[in-house]
């Protein structure tokens, strides 16, 4: 079984920022994953990823909030996205964005 695209989607949030979402089922983990999905949320301001939640070979699940960089962990995609929303809005919260 290959991977199996499970949907993209890109998400004007406003003139200056957008969310990207993509989301496989792939036939077996990637190193450091314990689940079937190969994930990529990015919220991109002014040109620049702020904040992604990843699962690259390698690396395992983990999130970039602003400069930093550290482990996430992966239950469900609905419980993903819904984090990836959290940390959204906690961004525009602390940097004053809308």
């Amino acid at each position: 079984m290959k991977a199996v695209e499970l949907f993209r989607r890109r998400i004007v949030c406003s003139g200056r920022s957008f969310a990207e979402m993509v989301l496989w089922r792939v036939p077996k983990p990637f190193a450091r994953s314990n689940h079937a999905f190969k994930y990529r949320l990015a919220y991109v301001v002014d040109g620049e990823c702020v904040l992604r939640f990843d699962n690259e070979a390698g690396k395992g699940d983990h999130r970039h909030f602003g400069g930093t960089e550290g482990h996430d962990a992966f239950s469900t995609p609905e419980k993903l996205i819904a984090d990836f929303q959290r940390d959204i809005a906690r961004w525009n919260h602390e940097n004053g964005h809308a």
